[in-house]
């Protein structure tokens, strides 16, 4: 038999997937409904039924005072008929939302404010539990701002021009980028028709001992799908996702120092000169995040070596860890994504700081190992082979 603890975390979850299509469907069969307390076996009521007692007791309490009937089976226990509770009817979604956690009850407010605004001003996209949704979490701030971008758009042609050129007050262009799908759907268009977000770039330095002694330039950047011109071709590139660890990374011969993009290696992978280095290193803190890019990287074509991230690494500068993210919060297990284009050292570094049963540090960020050691570490292997 569940504990009313328990069904409330059922109820919670019910909530959760239907509360949307609730509100917009008049006939949404989500509401009211029976959930399952479950029923001991014969054997455990023969042989614990005092205990039995004590939840059915607990069982009808609750019932009675959050309002949710119960429905009762009779069984026999010890010769006598007893009723045990099988089911606890939520009537509503309005009971639903106060037995649940998470401010529930002001969520169902908002969201039937926010269906009746949209009812009123977008009918043709008001009983679409997927904008409900979308909605859901804005402000009152942002919600305002989606309704008088998708009225401006409705209205509007907006061809030719960027988002940040979108004259609607209050509205900048990171706010409309993640948000031109939903504007889309409520101004009832195919397409805002706004400018292509740039192409990426990337940033790099120049590395060659040379080079830099001749006075000539040591910063540069590349567009994806525009020419560049390099200083000279790259035998050696080290990639770091640390702005600084590329700019000041030592002298290296033919070298250069690639800025990191974060996530994926696309735009990496587009330029030749990246591709076809016959040495490409990719330097990431120790961390679960950092060897998740090692392997996107390789993903996308960029056959990089890595620097300091396999498991004897760790253990020489373990005393330089830290268990919390960039931001102070605390890194946590997690479970792990397929990750096929690490090395077996690699990916034993990977699924030892995603365990739960992982006691040490998280996290080595790469800025802990000097950049001296890291120069040193290129010069050898490439040296070496």
């Amino acid at each position: 038999m569940k504990t009313p603890e328990q069904v409330v975390e059922d109820i919670g979850r019910r909530l959760a997937r239907t509360w949307a299509s609730t509100i917009v469907s008049t006939d949404d069969p989500a509401w009211p409904h029976a959930f399952p307390i479950g029923q001991p076996t014969a054997s455990e009521l023969a042989s614990g039924y005092a205990s039995t007692f004590d939840d059915v007791t607990r069982w009808r309490t609750w019932s009675a005072s959050h309002n949710v009937p119960l429905t009762s089976r009779t069984r026999r226990i010890h010769g006598t008929d007893q009723q045990l509770p099988t089911h606890a009817h939520v009537p509503d979604i309005d009971i639903a939302a106060q037995l649940s956690a998470g401010g529930w009850p002001e969520r169902i407010r908002r969201g039937r404010h926010r269906a009746a605004v949209l009812q009123q001003r977008y009918p043709h996209a008001a009983q679409s539990p997927r904008i409900l949704t979308a909605v859901e979490p804005l402000s009152d701030l942002d919600f305002d701002l989606l309704c008088r971008a998708a009225d401006w758009f409705a209205t509007n042609q907006a061809h030719g021009l960027t988002p940040r050129q979108v004259p609607i007050e209050g509205l900048h262009a990171k706010w409309l980028n993640s948000r031109q799908a939903l504007v889309a759907a409520l101004a009832a268009v195919d397409d805002l028709g706004l400018l292509p977000r740039h192409p990426p770039r990337l940033h790099f330095t120049y590395l060659d001992p040379d080079h830099r002694a001749a006075g000539r330039r040591l910063h540069d950047c590349a567009t994806v799908g525009d020419q560049v011109s390099l200083a000279y071709q790259p035998r050696v590139v080290v990639i770091s996702e640390n702005k600084d660890t590329a700019i000041h990374f030592p002298a290296v011969a033919d070298g250069i120092a690639v800025e990191g993009m974060g996530r994926g290696g696309a735009t990496a992978a587009a330029f030749e000169w990246i591709r076809n280095a016959p040495r490409v290193f990719y330097w990431g803190d120790m961390d679960a995040d950092g060897l998740e890019i090692l392997d996107g990287f390789r993903a996308a074509g960029i056959l990089a070596e890595s620097l300091f991230m396999d498991p004897g690494t760790y253990d020489t500068w373990e005393r330089f860890g830290t268990n919390l993210d960039p931001g102070g919060r605390p890194l946590e297990a997690r479970a792990p994504r397929p990750v096929p284009h690490l090395t077996s050292a690699e990916s034993e570094l990977y699924h030892q700081l995603t365990s739960p049963a992982w006691p040490r540090h998280r996290r080595i960020e790469q800025e802990r190992i000097p950049l001296a050691t890291a120069a040193q570490e290129v010069l050898a292997r490439v040296q070496r082979d």
